[in-house]
């Protein structure tokens, strides 16, 4: 809109005073008719207005550095795979999805809070794709809330977000595209049985994702029979942490046959090479999850003097994606960067679908319109669709649908939860990590 800097009184001529007491007599004629009342509120655009729709603003908050950022690269790739895809198919609403851009969060708490604010104050998008530590989750999901933007974690996976949620903290404004890791623990501890090992400890980071992991851990693996030998005394490490020689020689101590190990990439690569010099790891299975899930990973470790991996068979779980439309996303992808996704690619185009095609349904680019539909177009009833062009064409029919996304079938739940799979992958002795099965947490 143009400002203009002054503004000139005038006298008007004869002819122009006629021509503007016949328009008000005309105006007065008309208010005098009777008609329906309105509630129109002031300020707001008339029926008759043509105005085209403002795009549906979204951002993300994902980690490009610090401890996860390894991890955290896919998730960035993934977002604009699925904003190029529905701009070529007409957008949300009639107009193309405009996206803001990534917020690093850094891993860090006081960053994500501060991208957020950014985000919701200063970029005003109705969604944000993020953030994948849940530590900077739970600093960001405050602003989100308070200021009317959904947010979906494609990866936070701490079971206190379902907690939170059942108080009512984030009234529906918060999602997740990965399951709570009360389904990952229970895989890990069924895997860890499966192995035959009776007797484990656990070691993680002090943050949300950490210690909500242990205790869920703890809980699953006693209830297959198994023994923690560091209950007592829980073995956890401060996310800032550059040494790790206490925390090893704690976790290690109880002569355990594995040591559950949830941890960062950067960080954990550290602890796991302190355990290795100090002697105390040989002959113990790592068993790690998808903190650590980063080819970079078993290179940060190092090798032993005779020139193998030191976490050469060390296994691990993640959230798989085996969603009805994961080749499709397999085949963009694979266009778009000539190689295959990574884990949480899936996840993270999935939130922004959701985000996406409950804008379409709400018929409105806002938080407010997102949060309304976000569970009508994520699960049943409605028409399966796998294809987000063909799930916005349906939607603006002003048909139903059940998205069936990359990751699974994304059935949110009213705690913003999912349901996944998990699979199971281990170092090989070069180096490399390959998935070699999959493990039910049910």
């Amino acid at each position: 809109m143009k400002k203009f800097a002054s503004y000139r009184r005038f006298k008007p001529s004869g002819a122009i005073a006629l021509g503007l007491l016949t328009m008000a007599l005309g105006f007065l004629a008309s208010a005098c008719q009777e008609s329906e009342p309105t509630t129109q509120t002031q300020g707001a655009a008339s029926p008759a207005t043509t105005e085209s729709p403002a795009n549906l603003k979204l951002g993300s908050l994902l980690p490009a550095t610090g401890d996860l950022a390894a991890v955290g690269q896919p998730m960035l790739n993934a977002v604009p795979v699925l904003i190029d895809e529905v701009n070529k198919c007409g957008g949300v609403n009639g107009a193309p999805i405009e996206f803001v851009g990534n917020v690093d969060d850094e891993t860090k708490p006081e960053a994500g809070l501060q991208g957020m604010t950014k985000l919701a104050e200063v970029n005003q998008v109705a969604g944000v794709i993020g953030s994948f530590a849940s530590s900077v989750s739970t600093a960001a999901v405050p602003v989100a809330v308070r200021n009317n933007v959904v947010l979906i974690s494609p990866g936070s996976t701490s079971p206190v977000f379902t907690d939170r949620a059942k108080k009512g903290e984030f009234n529906g404004y918060w999602a997740r595209t990965a399951p709570p890791d009360i389904y990952q623990a229970r895989a890990l501890a069924k895997l860890a049985t499966e192995r035959g090992i009776k007797r484990a400890a656990t070691i993680v980071i002090n943050n949300d994702y950490g210690v909500g992991f242990e205790k869920e851990f703890v809980k699953a693996f006693k209830d297959l029979g198994g023994t923690i030998t560091n209950e007592s005394k829980p073995t956890r490490y401060d996310p800032k942490a550059t040494t790790f020689d206490t925390e090893v020689q704690a976790a290690f101590s109880g002569k355990p046959e594995a040591v559950a190990a949830v941890l960062y990439t950067e960080t954990g690569s550290l602890l796991l090479k302190t355990a290795y010099e100090q002697g105390v790891s040989q002959g113990v299975q790592i068993l790690l999850t998808d903190g650590m899930k980063a080819d970079s990973f078993p290179g940060q470790v190092g090798k032993t003097n005779d020139g193998k991996y030191i976490v050469a068979g060390a296994l691990g779980t993640v959230p798989g994606a085996n969603g009805k439309s994961l080749d499709a996303f397999i085949k963009r992808w694979e266009t778009k960067y000539g190689k295959a996704p990574a884990e949480y690619a899936p996840h993270a185009y999935d939130a922004a679908a959701l985000l996406a095609l409950a804008a379409q349904a709400a018929k409105s680019n806002t938080g407010e319109g997102i949060r309304s539909k976000l569970r009508d177009v994520a699960n049943a009833p409605g028409q399966e669709v796998t294809d987000v062009c063909q799930a916005l064409k349906l939607l603006q029919q002003g048909q139903e649908i059940n998205y069936q996304g990359a990751s699974g079938n994304v059935d949110v739940d009213e705690n913003g939860d999912v349901i996944g799979s998990y699979d199971v992958w281990q170092v090989q002795a070069d180096g490399k990590l390959k998935t070699i099965g999959k493990v039910n947490p049910q």
